[in-house]
């Protein structure tokens, strides 16, 4: 068992959560010889913790890390991890990552740090895909946590989309803009973020369909809809449990 060397006490409580949520998660679900997709995002950045302890002290042996995006990447190297890429691995093992919000149906919403489509990628990539989470994120209904879906979008084509989306599928889009720089973000593939604000309380829902007329639209590269792929999500609470909730429909 690895286990953490910061104490606890010194994080804040969804810190906490946060940490406990992707030890769980690790000792479950990386073995030695593992290959590993590694997400992005402020939870994943205790799962590199798990990592480097477990591989520092010998329990974790022969890993190899495929990360999902530029920060992500830093953060294994930082750390003295094995690094690799879909090109030298196309096939992992597992893919760990957060999420914005994961409802009943364990459909989440991903993208809030603008990472979706390699997080996609690399999750397509994967047998296996965990999600660790603290308890804010977890909902019943797609956004009563978190309130628009992002979509990574080629530049051209950006201004259609403000319009065409909202227009086709209702609600109301917005170019995300930067907060250290002028304009808007750009991911890590050089593309923009719409953030679409749909339409809250609607009964029956088909998220599949969406994600499919969406992918279909020229100029859209990927959604931060993730169905129908997760195995289990690990949810950490206030009061210091972590409750895995296994996807049964997938096993």
């Amino acid at each position: 068992m690895v286990t953490s060397t910061a104490p606890e006490a010194e994080l804040a409580p969804i810190e906490q959560a946060k940490k406990r949520a992707a030890f769980a998660c690790g000792e479950k679900y990386v073995q030695s010889g593992c290959r590993l997709g590694v997400g992005s995002g402020s939870t994943v950045k205790y799962l590199v913790e798990y990592l480097k302890q477990g591989y520092q002290n010998g329990q974790l042996k022969d890993i190899i890390c495929v990360p999902t995006s530029f920060l992500t990447k830093q953060w294994l190297i930082e750390s003295g991890l094995p690094v690799s890429d879909l090109d030298a691995h196309p096939e992992l093992d597992v893919c760990i990552d957060g999420a914005d919000e994961v409802d009943g149906q364990f459909t989440c919403i991903k993208g809030g740090g603008g990472c979706l489509a390699q997080e996609k990628i690399v999750q397509t990539a994967a047998k296996h895909f965990y999600v660790i989470a603290d308890y804010l994120k977890d909902s019943k209904h797609l956004g009563d946590r978190y309130p628009a879906v992002p979509i990574e979008v080629l530049p051209p084509a950006s201004q259609p989309l403000l319009r065409s989306i909202p227009r086709d599928e209702g609600g109301s889009c917005q170019l995300r803009q930067a907060t250290k720089k002028c304009g808007p973000v750009v991911t890590d593939n050089g593309n923009f973020i719409i953030d679409w604000q749909f339409e809250k309380n609607v009964s029956g829902r088909d998220w599949l369909a969406i994600q499919q007329r969406l992918a279909n639209t020229p100029g859209i590269v990927e959604t931060g809809l993730f169905i129908g792929c997760v195995d289990a999500v690990f949810f950490a609470y206030s009061d210091g449990s972590v409750k895995e909730i296994v996807n049964t429909k997938k096993h």
